[in-house]
């Protein structure tokens, strides 16, 4: 066990999750409050994605930077002390938008998917729940929005969708695209890696020695093994809206703080404290 304090991460809405059938954050205003409650939970961290604010279309996705500098900016007036990380991720190679959104408000972490992947789910009937697509992010997609986190003064956060993901990583730091790599495990993805406890360890044969490591776990209440898991080997934690609606007794989750609440009393079960923002910048290398 590690008793070095875990940095806790809110994801707060996601890119599709309707607000009409769940409760998810989309104006500026709300997701400024369900970052307050948030980090009054523990969190030192929130992840954004941003949304379209006309009535009726707030299961969209938006890439205006209007809606990105409101969003930052209502965050910051409401929690100052947060740590802001951006989403980035687009299918195609047409990243003007996040692009245009990061140039707009220089978070201090983005989201970097740093491989592809098949991104597929079938249902109980045997047909597909979506057509097959491919979440497309090709080493030179990669190196491009690398470039404008170092132009922008972001920290690359590496999405890590299976185990040759991670080990890609690590080739982005031996060729010089990366340097202190944050690997994020997103696990519960039906064609990416399972939300299993046993694969952390073998996982972790394969990053960077000395880098910090988080793992995003989609899914229902069996989520909350793999958080534990986390907190004992010494993982960063990240739970939210855009992860899970479900609290580990298999409740409903009203509220993202109601999630974070239970991260930070699992994670104190087994030893770990939590890092405040202040401490959570210095470990992971950002500007104070």
């Amino acid at each position: 066990m590690t008793h070095d304090k875990a940095i806790v991460t809110c994801a707060l809405t996601g890119v599709l999750t309707n607000p009409k059938q769940h409760p998810v954050p989309v104006t500026p205003e709300e997701l400024a409050r369900a970052a307050r409650q948030a980090r009054d939970a523990g969190a030192s961290v929130v992840h954004v994605h941003f949304r379209r604010q006309e009535p009726g279309m707030g299961f969209l996705p938006s890439w205006e930077p209007e809606v990105a500098i409101a969003v930052r900016e209502a965050i910051r007036a409401e929690c100052p002390e947060l740590i802001f990380n951006m989403t980035t991720g687009v299918v195609g190679d047409d990243i003007s938008g996040p692009v245009a959104c990061m140039r707009a408000i220089r978070p201090e972490i983005a989201a970097c998917n740093a491989g592809s992947l098949n991104y597929l789910k079938a249902k109980s009937d045997g047909t597909w729940a979506w057509p097959p697509m491919v979440f497309d992010n090709p080493v030179d997609k990669v190196k491009a929005f690398l470039d404008v986190m170092a132009e922008c003064g972001t920290a690359p956060e590496f999405e890590c969708f299976d185990l040759g993901i991670v080990r890609s990583v690590g080739l982005f730091v031996d060729v010089g695209l990366a340097r202190h790599p944050h690997y994020n495990f997103v696990t519960g993805v039906a064609s990416g890696m399972p939300t299993d406890p046993d694969l952390l360890p073998f996982l972790l044969k394969y990053i960077k020695p000395g880098s910090r490591w988080e793992v995003t776990a989609i899914g229902r209440e069996e989520i909350w093994a793999i958080h534990r898991r986390t907190a004992e080997l010494g993982g960063d934690l990240r739970t939210g809206l855009e992860d899970t609606f479900y609290l580990p007794d298999g409740s409903r989750a009203d509220s993202n703080g109601r999630l974070i609440e239970a991260l930070v009393a699992s994670a104190r079960e087994v030893g770990r404290e939590i890092a405040s923002p202040a401490e959570a910048r210095q470990r992971m290398h950002l500007a104070v």
